[in-house]
Order: C-alpha cells, then sequence, then structure tokens
C-alpha cells in the first residue's frame, strides 16, 4: 500500500491506495509542537479505525510547506513504518517544467496539484486551491507551470478582522442569501463571502485576458465548494486532487 501524505499550515490530508485505488482518507489539524511520537499515535488510531495494518505499507510520499512538522514526519515514517518516504522537492521527478523565475519557491502542493489536473484533464488550466492561501496556479496545454497568484484565505481574512476589530465577532464563513447584511454577523459573512468569489473571479479573468486563453478553472481545498457555488468562473470542483497528485508522482520516481 502507498501512503500520501500532504502537510499544509492548518491542515495535514493523508490517504491510503492500493494500487490505483483510494482506500481511505483523512484529514488532520497541523500542529507545529507535536513530536514525531504523537504523529505516531495518531496514525495509529486512524490505520486501526480503517483496520489496516503499519506493515502493509510499503512505500510512503509526503509533500510539505511546514518545514518542521517535515523532520516530525520523516522521524515517523522511519520509526514506525521502517520506511524512507519519498519528499515532493528539487530534483523529484514530475513531468511538469516549471517556468517560475526560481522553481524552487513553488509550494510542493501547488506542483502537486498541477500534476494531477493536468494528468486528469490534458488542457489548459487554472488551479485555485483554498487553503491557509488562496493560491491561482497556471498550466500552460503543453503542461507546463507557467506561474500564478496567491492571496490571503478566507479564514485568514476572517481571523484578522476578529482580532483587529474589538467590536466584531469571530464568524463561521457560510453562504449567505443576501449580500445586504442585516446585522453584524449576516454582514461579515456577506462581505467575506461575496468578497472572496468576488476576488476569485476576478483574477481568474485577469489571468484569462492577460494569457490570451480560455482554460479550464478547477478548485480544489476545504472552501472550494462552498465558494464554486456562486463562482461564475470556476468549471470543476477535485476534492481529492493533492492525494491523486501524490500518487501520479509517486509513480513517476518509484523505480
Amino acid at each position: 500500500m502507498l501512503l500520501v501524505i500532504d502537510i499544509g499550515n492548518t491542515n495535514i490530508v493523508i490517504g491510503v491506495y492500493k494500487e490505483d485505488k483510494l482506500l481511505v482518507h483523512w484529514r488532520i489539524f497541523t500542529e507545529h509542537n507535536r513530536t514525531c511520537d504523537e504523529y505516531g499515535i495518531t496514525f495509529f488510531n486512524l490505520y486501526s479505525s480503517a483496520r489496516l495494518d503499519f506493515k502493509d505499507t510499503t512505500d510512503i510520499i509526503i509533500s510539505c510547506v511546514v518545514p518542521p512538522v517535515l523532520n516530525d514526519f520523516e522521524e515517523l515514517c522511519l520509526k514506525y513504518f521502517h520506511i524512507k518516504p519519498l519528499i515532493v522537492g528539487p530534483g523529484i521527478k514530475t513531468g511538469m517544467p516549471i517556468l517560475y523565475d526560481n522553481p524552487k519557491e513553488v509550494g510542493a502542493d501547488r506542483i502537486v496539484n498541477a500534476v494531477a489536473a493536468y494528468e486528469k484533464y490534458k488542457h489548459e488550466l487554472i488551479i485555485i486551491d483554498f487553503g491557509t492561501a488562496t493560491t491561482f496556479d497556471y498550466i500552460s496545454a503543453k503542461g507546463e507551470y507557467l506561474g500564478g497568484a496567491i492571496a490571503p484565505g478566507i479564514m485568514v481574512a476572517s481571523e484578522a478582522l476578529f482580532q483587529k476589530a474589538s467590536k466584531l465577532p469571530s464568524i463561521e464563513i457560510i453562504h449567505p442569501q443576501y449580500a445586504v447584511g442585516k446585522d453584524t454577523v449576516k454582514s461579515i459573512q456577506a462581505g467575506l463571502f461575496f468578497g472572496y468569489v468576488g476576488l476569485v473571479d476576478g483574477i481568474v479573468e485577469k489571468m484569462c485576458a492577460e494569457m490570451k486563453s480560455k482554460p479550464r478553472v478547477i478548485a480544489t481545498g476545504g472552501l472550494a465548494r462552498l465558494i464554486g457555488s456562486e463562482s461564475k468562473t470556476i468549471n470543476f470542483y477535485e476534492e481529492l486532487l493533492t492525494l491523486e497528485g501524490l500518487k501520479i508522482i509517486w509513480g513517476k520516481n518509484r523505480s
């Protein structure tokens, strides 16, 4: 079995594949102060809940944008699985040219998403990942990573508003019925939701005009389905894009 792990700033997404079939997947909080053994207990409980055994895992691949946590996971893989994991980073085979001024600056998760989306659609693409940051990645019709844009994530914006404006409450992100809120909570929800829909559509339209193209627009990440329900530019929602990308990259490097 193949264990795939994507370590983000807010969440860690985990999946277990048997050949091409995703058997199970989980999402847990990223905790910077947890030890290798604490993560080991978490993995033991996850595997037990799915009736899986550590010894059946033969390979592990990890993408990570939180270097201190990566160290704990490398130790975890060696100590509990007895496997040296494949880490997505410089030198790894992805099959995708990275046409960035400094390719090393591109987050591993963005590359993984791009590989998965292009493998599936074989088309010019914009990939939007709604995570701690909202990232936009442009992929050419030839499967080249051309660059993109990075904006604060909607939860980051919500938390900043709560922390910096003393009279504004922390709120749940929902799809409001109206843009004109009738109380403070509904007004914040309207501003955040419709504001981010406008941000997404505005950046996508700007990219399309700049590239003189009509790419397919793929959304992934925690709030992708919510924002996509109102967006006029998002074409497809892919919940497990990162896990699929990790499996594909592992396949390209398995030899």
